[in-house]
């Protein structure tokens, strides 16, 4: 019998939400995290899925951390992150599982946290997980998500986000939003991953004895 998921049996929340290309907002992919503790202090790492299913497909993962974290990250490493304060409070965001009043904890340390997010599998298109990984960001404003792909997700883990969001009409983020995260939304531009071929470094001979 394999033993030892000592990684895995930390998993302490399970939550959905949406996913767009960094690149394409029209590409919007539903994903189940699966998440844990990270080493730092408020931090979180998911694995990613498709589904909430056995047969589901393993397609990404994100780190999450908190503002006073973000903060300190180089201008450089920002333009990867997303913010999450509307995909909390819109009611986009939520544990499957539980009620507005079980995943609230949850929320209440999502609103005040960034996110780097990379989909190795665009499940949407290929069949296998094929190319680069693709740098993914969240929805920041009402109209950016598909209507009818809310409504089917809802229909598929019987919620209704609408009433999510009265649930979280009170919750707010103990500061405003960076502006250096969301990159894509006042430059119109984006950051994607392409591949480029490099110089080799092999590893030094040993000295001779």
């Amino acid at each position: 019998m394999v033993r030892g998921y000592k990684p895995l049996n930390s998993t302490c929340a399970h939550v959905c939400g949406v996913h767009i290309y960094a690149h394409d907002l029209t590409r919007q992919i539903v994903s189940h995290h699966y998440c844990s503790p990270g080493p730092l202090t408020g931090m979180l790492q998911c694995v990613i899925f498709d589904r909430d299913a056995t047969d589901a497909k393993l397609i990404g993962i994100e780190y999450i951390i908190p503002a006073e974290t973000f903060a300190e990250l180089p201008a450089e490493e920002k333009k990867y992150w997303h913010s999450h304060v509307y995909e909390v409070q819109s009611g986009m965001l939520y544990t499957p599982e539980g009620s507005v009043t079980v995943d609230m904890p949850h929320m209440k340390h999502l609103i005040n946290t960034y996110g780097k997010t990379w989909h190795t599998w665009q499940v949407d298109r290929d069949p296998l997980p094929l190319g680069p990984p693709q740098l993914m960001m969240s929805f920041t404003k009402d109209g950016q998500l598909d209507p009818e792909l809310a409504k089917a997700r809802d229909k598929e883990m019987g919620k209704d986000s609408q009433a999510v969001k009265e649930a979280r009409k009170d919750l707010k983020p103990a500061n405003p939003v960076s502006a250096d995260a969301d990159h894509w939304e006042e430059s119109g531009k984006s950051w994607q991953c392409d591949m480029a071929e490099r110089d080799l470094i092999k590893h030094a001979s040993s000295p001779k004895q």
